[in-house]
């Protein structure tokens, strides 16, 4: 009777542990888990070259000097500047050195009275319409997308500086695309591969041109011609904002 009932007990435990396992067959397998997937990070390549646009502030003094007789008028005066930029960098690990050229337009204009000399009460007048640079830059990378670098090279300019007599005539003028040095620096930020964005700071001195006149004029009460020599200096600062998409 003992072993009839084991027999019995034994089979009905089978009978549970088989339906165990087909309820576990019939039931949703669990989904195996799967680490998420992570966006590659962005790839920043300063090797290329780039084109742009910039806008910005720009401000400059001009001097007008009779070098022979004496007396000068110097007038300091600001303005807007804003135009576009094309150059080529080469990335050396955290180095990135590169040439560009500039070329904006600009608002510069100013004018003073001199004061003493043949010239007293003439007007001298500056005006620039537009600066051109041409740069090597340098810079390192405190960043992968984050540059600060400094820059010179060669400056051009359209300056027209001239000379009114008290009636309102003018009686000299000096306007040329002058030559000179440029100087700067600033940092770039490239927000996303292709595209950054730039502050700088640049001052830009052209020298000293000139051009010579005679004045009508009395010395004790006798009619004298006065033979003038007026050089003009001009130098110029701006701060520009640029953006860059390179290709």
């Amino acid at each position: 009777m003992f072993r009839v009932k084991s027999t019995i007990l034994a089979a009905v435990g089978v009978t549970i542990a088989l339906g165990q396992v087909a309820l576990a067959a019939d039931l949703p397998q669990r989904p195996a888990y799967k680490a998420p997937m992570l966006a590659p990070a962005p790839v920043y390549n300063w090797t290329g070259c780039y084109v742009g646009a910039n806008i910005g502030a720009a401000w400059g003094r001009g001097q007008l000097a009779d070098d022979i007789n004496g007396g000068s008028v110097s007038a300091t005066n600001n303005g807007f500047a804003g135009g576009g930029q094309i150059g080529c960098d080469y990335q050396m690990g955290a180095f990135v050195i590169g040439i560009r050229n500039l070329l904006d337009g600009t608002s510069l204009s100013g004018s003073g009275t001199f004061g003493s000399g043949p010239l007293a009460g003439f007007t001298g007048h500056t005006d620039t319409s537009w600066f051109d640079t041409l740069t090597a830059r340098a810079g390192y990378l405190v960043q992968p997308n984050w540059l600060f670098y400094g820059q010179g090279g060669v400056a051009w300019m359209r300056s027209n500086q001239w000379v009114n007599n008290p009636t309102g005539t003018q009686v000299a003028q000096i306007g040329n695309n002058t030559t000179g040095w440029t100087i700067g620096g600033g940092t770039e930020y490239m927000f996303m591969p292709h595209w950054s964005v730039f502050v700088e700071y640049n001052y830009m001195n052209f020298g000293t041109s000139s051009a010579n006149f005679n004045v009508n004029g009395f010395v004790n009460a006798v009619p004298t011609v006065f033979p003038v020599s007026v050089s003009a200096k001009r130098d110029a600062q701006n701060v520009l904002l640029g953006l860059n998409y390179k290709f």
